[in-house]
């Protein structure tokens, strides 16, 4: 019995298009590129979408793009990858951290307000594990204070707030593609956005500042080594075709991973998704909350059966590195650093059957 955290699923359909673009000759710079960036502007209903390396590449291009440097402040969550926040830190601003909702882990939009200063720029929130944050109450503030909104939408694919996409709310929203994620290009991400001049200047930034007329060896502007390459894209237009079933798939895995763990609820508590709110599960978390149990020894025995699981997520506050840089400690951000000590990730994946589902299920209960 061996079930890994995550499988990417990858079919016919990947190999031919990724040994079509090896044949090809053209590596980089193609086809390809264009073809995902317009399907995938097309399916969530914007104007434009630049296809980058990675998700934590978008970020940084995006913040650039939207004029956030040096003393700037964008304020976030301190309970994500920690890509959110290095981000930040690349364009030369502060990551000011508000707490987060003990019920969909999301920013608690209710704490923004009282950390704005004179030098607060923009918000960043995080739709973290495939729902998206409160973004009526987000933009609220937002507009309310004149500030911008960047989307961190890397976990949260297809995810919808009131009919509305994921990434779509404000000046920009990125999504990552790494293997684990609802679609994967391997490593790889995208900037989506309905600002053509955020566009121009993200395709720029992402090719070491190339000129707007994009002839060979011409830069008008410090940028970076951001492509993504022209099998990471073919990859990525099979993988768009897939997506619906892939969502479809995790929920219902979900699904039984609610309903097994039901008789567990003083144990176990399962993710609960928001009012106006579609789940579309990057992963599977749940809170260990039964008194005397060990979250750290729970992986460890779970990992001694086979089963793949892994701390999801720890609060980026505690990192010694932003304790030293931002002078954050524990206590600074309660709530994120109770569900960081006491979650962890289930297998969840294309595949998986309900039959497995209730295998990983018992496990869990017998080590609790």
């Amino acid at each position: 019995m061996h079930y890994p955290i995550a499988r990417p699923y990858i079919t016919k359909e990947e190999e031919k298009n990724v040994l079509t673009v090896l044949r090809s000759g053209t590596l980089s710079i193609g086809p390809w590129i264009e073809q995902l960036e317009q399907k995938f502007a097309k399916m969530l209903g914007v104007k434009y979408a630049c296809a980058v390396s990675s998700g934590t590449a978008g970020l940084h291009i995006a913040l650039v793009a939207a004029g956030i440097g040096d003393g700037d402040e964008v304020i976030t969550s301190p309970f994500s990858f920690v890509a959110s926040s290095n981000s930040i830190l690349y364009v030369g601003a502060k990551p000011v951290f508000i707490d987060v909702d003990p019920v969909t882990y999301n920013m608690d939009p209710t704490k923004i307000e009282k950390c704005i200063t004179k030098k607060t720029k923009a918000i960043m929130p995080v739709h973290i594990f495939g729902q998206t944050c409160d973004m009526a109450e987000i933009t609220r503030i937002a507009k309310k204070h004149k500030l911008l909104i960047i989307e961190d939408a890397c976990e949260s694919l297809r995810a919808m707030y009131r009919a509305k996409e994921a990434g779509t709310f404000g000046l920009a929203g990125v999504f990552a593609f790494y293997a684990n994620k609802q679609m994967t290009t391997g490593e790889g991400g995208m900037i989506v956005t309905n600002d053509k001049r955020i566009y121009d200047l993200a395709k720029s930034l992402r090719n070491q500042g190339r000129a707007p007329n994009m002839q060979w060896l011409d830069h008008d502007r410090l940028g970076f080594n951001y492509r993504m390459d022209e099998m990471s894209a073919a990859l990525g237009v099979a993988q768009l075709t897939k997506l619906p079933m892939s969502i479809r798939e995790r929920k219902k895995i979900a699904g039984w991973y609610n309903k097994h763990l039901a008789p567990y609820k003083k144990w176990v508590v399962t993710p609960k998704v928001a009012q106006h709110n579609s789940h579309t599960y990057f992963v599977y978390v749940v809170q260990i909350v039964k008194k005397g149990s060990r979250r750290d020894e729970t992986i460890r025995r779970l990992a001694a059966q086979g089963i793949g699981s892994k701390p999801y997520l720890p609060s980026i506050h505690l990192f010694s590195f932003y304790k030293k840089l931002l002078g954050t400690k524990k206590g600074d951000f309660p709530i994120s650093e109770t569900i960081s000590d006491r979650t962890l990730a289930l297998p969840l994946y294309v595949g998986l059957t309900e039959k497995d589902v209730q295998i990983i299920v018992r496990t869990l209960i017998s080590i609790l």
